[in-house]
């Protein structure tokens, strides 16, 4: 082995401290940019994302329109009306798969001239 000047082996040792300083720094930023994942599991809530809803609800509204249409579907589906009413006006909850089945079969009964409601 090659004996080292001490003045170089400082510079030497301070460098492969920089050198592990440096690679740490740089790990920490690259995990901390990373790109993250997209939180798949939040419930979607009404606004602007779900337009198709956004239609249906305007269609119920002017279908529950008459007085103790909305008690009468809320007792249809088994649902309390405050649930009902945050789907429909309160915008801030969106049903499950069968119960927007549910809705759509009672609007449909409904036009075609039979409330299943009752």
């Amino acid at each position: 082995m090659i004996p080292t000047h001490p003045v170089i082996k400082q510079w030497l040792d301070l460098s492969e401290a920089l050198r592990v300083a440096a690679y740490s720094g740089a790990r920490r930023v690259h995990l901390a940019l990373r790109p993250r994942r997209t939180q798949s599991y939040r419930t979607r809530r009404p606004g602007t994302e779900s337009p198709m809803w956004n239609v249906c609800a305007t269609m119920f509204r002017r279908a529950l329109q008459p007085y103790g249409a909305k008690a009468r579907l809320a007792r249809y589906l088994g649902i309390p009306r405050q649930r009902l009413n945050d789907f429909l006006k309160g915008r801030s909850r969106l049903p499950d798969a069968e119960l927007t089945l549910r809705l759509l079969h009672w609007l449909t009964e409904l036009r075609s001239g039979r409330d299943v409601s009752l």
